[in-house]
């Protein structure tokens, strides 16, 4: 009888026990991949192999001891980042939580350091930009808590700790998942300038991600079969090498003359990457930072009009707001800020541009300052198909 007992608890065990699941993430800028993930699920453990390029090239193997409320109870990440320097180039991380309070060491040949934060009580997730199994732990987390509550809708707030950066530098801060009908949910945290848009499962598990509405304009879509990590960061690997650590939109400074006048426009240059612009990343009816990244600056050494604006010497920032049958042109007083700060109580002022269509489509975001004579020139933006011209006048 006791073995016929044992038997029923032992099937009992193995019937509760959820199949191990195995899977991937690919994060895509346009038609360019820019992280690869590969993840396992067994229980209450959550294993991931990922590389990115974001900017650097990265290699990570995570392994993560989930709590039964879905936030983290314990990691263990290695970290092999091969552009770093000598004494960062290698980092072991670990983390546990325990009595409301997180405990990070990091350990890398410089030495090691520890820190510890408090919770708050609250769901505490790992955060890392391109580890997509991590965003899909905050929307399970959520779905959970939403699910305890027995509401279709609910907004949940987590609290986050970094990986990738200092720790001391950057403390725990929070996370809010909005959980919606139909499957959808939303994602707001601190490094995340916007709302990312989620599609998950019945028990949140991400089937696709979108940062269409940030600035981190990734598109990420769930892979059935866990890709093969290794070779991918080989290739990101081997391009760095060859090339340098490069950002995915570079900073470039434009710099030219109209007679005695000076001019030079610090900006931001993304790809197209076959992405659809105007009414796509570059929404309609709305401000755009007129590049990427920091905030489009202008500057000016003496005294003219742009687009009929009166400017003196100095630095500007430069904002646009393109719409379906016009753009204009924003002059904004304000400079040194990122390209989500936009403030318009510190404009200067607003006036239409000159749109046209390009017959040879541009790749990289182009801003050029063409002179026609010593007082005369022209400002140019081109991307894609279009290009929007503003007259400048030195006074």
């Amino acid at each position: 009888m006791k073995r016929i007992v044992l038997a029923a608890l032992v099937l009992a065990g193995c019937r509760a026990a959820p199949p191990t699941e195995r899977y991937g993430f690919v994060a895509r800028l346009g038609n360019d991949t820019v992280a690869v993930e590969s993840v396992t699920r067994s229980g209450n453990t959550l294993t991931s192999d990922e590389t990115d390029r974001f900017p650097m090239v990265r290699q990570r193997h995570t392994v993560i001891t989930l709590g039964p409320n879905g936030g983290v109870e314990r990691l263990v990440s290695d970290v092999h980042t091969p552009g770093d320097s000598a004494a960062h180039r290698d980092r072991h991380i670990e983390a546990e939580l325990r009595n409301d309070k997180v405990t990070l060491t990091k350990r890398d040949s410089s030495g090691t350091k520890s820190y510890e934060f408090p919770t708050g009580g609250a769901v505490v997730v790992p955060h890392v930009d391109q580890m997509y199994s991590l965003y899909e732990q905050r929307f399970m987390a959520a779905h959970q808590h939403a699910a305890a509550a027995k509401k279709s809708a609910d907004t949940v707030h987590l609290r986050q700790f970094y990986i990738d950066r200092e720790f001391d530098r950057f403390p725990m801060n929070g996370a809010v998942v909005r959980v919606l009908p139909n499957g959808k949910m939303e994602i707001e945290h601190d490094w995340l300038a916007g709302t990312g848009e989620a599609t998950v499962d019945s028990i949140g598990r991400l089937q696709h991600y979108s940062g269409a509405q940030t600035t981190y304009r990734i598109e990420v879509d769930r892979l059935a079969t866990p890709p093969d990590v290794k070779p991918i960061y080989d290739r990101f690997a081997a391009l760095e090498a060859k090339s340098g650590v490069k950002s995915l939109s570079v900073r470039d400074t434009m710099r030219a003359s109209i007679g005695s006048a000076s001019f030079t426009v610090d900006y931001g240059r993304p790809l197209a990457r076959g992405r659809q612009l105007v009414g796509g990343i570059i929404p309609l009816d709305q401000v755009w930072r007129t590049g990427a990244n920091a905030a489009t600056q202008f500057t000016t050494s003496a005294p003219i009009t742009l687009a009929g604006l009166r400017l003196e010497p100095g630095t500007y920032t430069l904002w646009t707001v393109p719409r379906a049958d016009k753009v204009e042109l924003i002059v904004n007083k304000q400079h040194g800020q990122w390209g989500t700060s936009y403030d318009r109580a510190q404009d200067l002022g607003r006036a239409p541009v000159t749109t046209e269509t390009l017959t040879a489509p541009v790749e990289q975001f182009t801003i050029s300052v063409a002179p026609k004579d010593a007082k005369h020139g022209t400002l140019a933006l081109e991307w894609g198909s279009f290009r929007w011209t503003a007259p400048i006048v030195v006074l």
